[in-house]
């Protein structure tokens, strides 16, 4: 019970991001910037209450692809932040959720796994209801949603990257994985963000400043923390089922807190992308986790 209510929990966190990320007054990649930074501070502190120690040897047997996957971190966040703002939470989150399919179609090809019938299926349904979702938000608002949208799949993209890479990593605990992915993702960012935004990060207004520190603590830290702690309890069955609590609190807070609508064949193209995703991701889940025992958020 105590798995169930730490992941729960981080999914709900998860799902309020697209509502902080609405009241931060700085662009994607500086907003992407102090989030990592802020995160791995706080679980590095996390890390040593614990006293646990980082495994700097294993940290260089890895090093290779924990930078990579720290870019792919770093270009999933700056891609979601840009895509909520020019599109719904809704939109951008459905967009996002696009990554299991993305996992599916590159499996066969990084990691040597079948495809199934199954999952072409699933694809296929998934992409059914991207294409629902795309189109009838052209129509109804016009060329910002396509974009807001596009960007939402290029972080979905990053996403299944980071998940794919993870599985690459060896001996290392998923705590440990996130420190150094944060950190590396933190570090990347700063060049970015000094070269194409200057310094105007130091100019953030104080209205935006609580807000950011609940995105590093809260959404960030605290999220994969109760996400990590929750899911080595779990099964994969489980987690597949638990991780659409994250979706459902953002369509939620889209709809009540945001009033943003969404109509009925955008409604539909969301059930059955999720509806696909999730049957999908049940047996993937399972594989992945009795095969690598690493999956990261």
């Amino acid at each position: 019970m105590k798995s169930n209510i730490q992941f729960i929990l981080s999914m709900i966190i998860f799902g309020t991001i697209g509502l902080i990320v609405r009241y931060i007054d700085l662009s994607s990649s500086e907003t992407a910037l102090l989030s990592s930074s802020i995160g791995c501070l706080f679980l590095v502190f996390v890390f040593f209450v614990m006293k646990k120690s980082i495994p700097w040897k294993l940290v260089k047997a890895n090093a290779f692809v924990l930078f990579l996957s720290g870019i792919a971190l770093g270009g999933n966040w700056l891609f979601l932040y840009q895509s909520y703002d020019y599109t719904t939470v809704t939109n951008a989150t459905l967009a996002y959720y696009f990554a299991p399919v993305f996992v599916m179609i590159l499996s066969p090809i990084i990691l040597n796994e079948q495809l199934s019938i199954k999952k072409i299926v699933c694809i296929g349904v998934a992409i059914l209801g991207m294409l629902l979702i795309v189109g009838n938000g052209i129509r109804a608002s016009g060329k910002g949603d396509l974009l807001g949208i596009f960007f939402g799949l290029i972080a979905a993209a990053f996403y299944a990257a980071l998940m794919l890479l993870n599985k690459f990593i060896q001996n290392m605990a998923k705590l440990e994985i996130t420190i150094i992915q944060l950190g590396t993702t933190a570090l990347l960012l700063l060049p970015y963000v000094l070269f194409t935004e200057g310094f105007g990060i130091l100019e953030v207004s104080r209205s935006s400043i609580p807000f950011i520190v609940l995105l590093g603590v809260i959404n960030t830290g605290i999220g994969f923390w109760l996400f990590f702690s929750g899911m080595q309890g779990l099964k994969g069955q489980s987690i597949a089922m638990l991780s659409y609590v994250d979706p459902f609190v953002a369509i939620l807070i889209s709809g009540v807190i945001l009033q943003e609508q969404m109509t009925i064949i955008q409604m539909l193209g969301g059930v059955l992308l999720l509806g696909s995703t999730f049957v999908s991701e049940t047996n993937f889940i399972r594989l992945s986790k009795q095969n690598t025992k690493i999956l990261s958020k």
